[in-house]
């Protein structure tokens, strides 16, 4: 059973950084294709960081080049490391396989960046 912990945000300025950490049960994470997502408020979930143990990582635009993602498959973790951050990064971000569209989701931490 997939069980997903994500832990580490919280309130910054604009032009700050944080660590998003995400604890990964249920998925092996030599062989998964891991993300991060973003829900700002009152939007849909979107993918924003993608990870592969080739290693590759992707990005979309927004954070390309201020967000860093990052696994540590012997600790069943992913990272995302978050610089100059800006308001539009408000909001609850979620791990989970890349392309993930069912319903096992964690908590969430909520991030949210003041101007």
């Amino acid at each position: 059973q997939v069980q997903l912990v994500e832990s580490g945000g919280g309130l910054v300025q604009a032009g700050g950084s944080l660590r998003l950490s995400c604890a990964v049960f249920g998925y092996n994470l030599n062989i998964a294709v891991m993300a991060w997502y973003r829900q700002a408020p009152g939007t849909q979930r979107e993918q924003i960081a993608v990870s592969s143990p080739r290693p590759y990582e992707t990005y979309v635009r927004s954070v390309k080049g201020r967000f860093t993602i990052s696994r540590d498959n012997a600790k069943n973790m992913v990272y995302l490391q978050m610089d100059n951050l800006r308001p539009e990064d408000t909001g609850v971000y979620y791990c989970n396989a890349a392309g993930y569209s069912g319903t096992s989701w964690g908590q969430g931490t909520q991030v949210t960046v003041s101007s």
